[in-house]
């Protein structure tokens, strides 16, 4: 099957939401411990990423969502890169307090970790290629 040719008009990722209890501690959490930039902080829309660098992370409460909605702490599907000497780098984040759930590991396909945030979803961690 022919891929079709992307256009102006084709889709892009702009974020992708995170579930948390808090938004100011996540807000301190992504921006302090994890070194990630402040995009946007006006009331509910809250993003953090990498200035010029495209998509980011939406960090919504789950009470603006429903009061009964809990929070699914585990694996988000987010995969952050970390540019520069991945293990140096990942060691960084440690001493900055970011707790790793799986530590810095090379498999088959590469090198990769977990981190955990103060509400428990995991986020990847991958080298720059």
């Amino acid at each position: 099957m022919p891929v079709p040719q992307r256009s102006a008009k084709s889709p892009r990722i702009a974020s992708v939401p995170v579930v948390v209890s808090d938004r100011a501690a996540a807000k301190t959490w992504y921006t302090q411990q994890l070194g990630l930039d402040l995009i946007d902080d006006d009331d509910h829309w809250v993003t953090v990423g990498r200035k010029g660098e495209g998509a980011v992370l939406h960090l919504c409460p789950a009470s603006e969502n429903s009061p009964a909605l809990p929070l699914e702490p585990g694996p988000s599907g987010v995969v952050l890169v970390l540019p520069g000497d991945f293990r140096a780098e990942c060691a960084r984040l440690e001493a900055a307090g970011v707790e790793f759930s799986h530590r810095p590991e090379e498999a088959p396909w590469g090198w990769f970790a977990l981190v955990r945030d103060p509400d428990g979803n995991e986020h990847n961690l991958a080298p720059e290629r």
